[in-house]
């Protein structure tokens, strides 16, 4: 049997093996991905995240518990920050969530930033793709902290929790980051610890004051994850959460839509990957900033003069 027969057996060695070709950006994992692609679509994917030290990761594991008791298959996707030293995932996530393992159907992989950012969002979707086709019902994304990467990842998601802690400083001025338009649902976590409450009300005020996000109220639940408080509140919400996205539109329209979304973001990455690196060699790369620098030229011209001279479709094999 191949690697992939095994994958379509559910053999979690095969599994891995795919995630890390794909990931490895190997020789043929787009036709790999276009072979998975027709299997996916019945995952729910879950993003979590919020700043570093909120508990995300005791989050993530207390949920996905709920979801195996109930006897889903759950993939977990830690983003971690990358060792100094390997250049991999410090697998902190996965460490902490070993005890997972023995509750039922759980495939927990952890992914490493490797100084990346759009590039780990494409990675990342395309990981929560093959966990989807593998069979997953759940899917979650734990995200490292908060920036271009996490409203990256809310794309890819169905639902996003963000996590924020009393810590965490102003409340107001966090939410100020984006979180605001990602977010589904916000979580307080470590809210028996002093300042919970007026981060909640904080959160609540700016509810208040914006318009609501096609008729959904962003609920705010409040969470001890080390001590499984308020988990099964929080996983309700996300059900709810779930239930609305399927009243909102058809099944047709929902389709549709994910087919509009993911062409668009694997054109475009397809076109960074292939006509970047040769629009911009090291030694275009050097010229250009030399007569940048001494005033002949500004990079706005510079840039449209190189994306003129190119003929896309000829050099983007999708």
């Amino acid at each position: 049997m191949t690697v992939l027969d095994r994958f379509f057996e559910k053999d979690r060695a095969a599994l891995s093996r795919i995630i890390s070709f794909i990931e490895n950006r190997e020789d043929g994992y787009l036709r790999l991905l276009s072979r998975l692609y027709p299997n996916c679509g019945k995952g729910y994917k879950i993003g979590i995240t919020g700043p570093p030290g909120a508990g995300k990761s005791t989050l993530v594991d207390k949920l996905a518990s709920y979801y195996l008791e109930e006897g889903h298959s759950v993939g977990i996707i830690a983003v971690d920050p990358t060792s100094p030293f390997t250049g991999g995932a410090l697998l902190g996530d996965r460490i902490r969530m070993q005890e997972l393992s023995g509750k039922g159907e759980v495939f927990i992989r952890s992914m490493a930033t490797r100084g990346s950012g759009g590039g780990l969002a494409a990675a990342t979707r395309e990981v929560s793709m093959v966990m989807d086709a593998f069979g997953c019902d759940i899917v979650i994304i734990e995200t490292v902290g908060v920036g271009q990467v996490e409203l990256d990842i809310a794309e890819v998601c169905n639902t996003t929790v963000v996590v924020l802690v009393p810590e965490s400083g102003d409340g107001v001025q966090t939410l100020k980051a984006g979180l605001m338009e990602i977010a589904n649902i916000f979580a307080v976590n470590k809210a028996d610890r002093q300042g919970s409450g007026r981060l909640v009300s904080e959160i609540r005020h700016m509810l208040d004051t914006r318009q609501k996000r096609d008729d959904w109220n962003l609920p705010v639940v409040k969470t001890e994850a080390v001590n499984n408080v308020g988990i099964e509140g929080l996983k309700g919400k996300i059900d709810l959460h779930r239930e609305f996205l399927l009243s909102q539109k058809s099944a047709e329209e929902r389709l549709m839509e994910r087919a509009r979304y993911e062409l668009n973001m694997i054109t475009r990455n397809r076109i960074i990957d292939t006509v970047v690196p040769e629009l911009l060699d090291e030694q275009t790369v050097n010229y250009y900033a030399r007569i940048i620098s001494e005033g002949e030229v500004d990079p706005y011209s510079v840039a449209e003069e190189l994306v003129s001279g190119i003929d896309i479709k000829k050099k983007v094999k999708v």
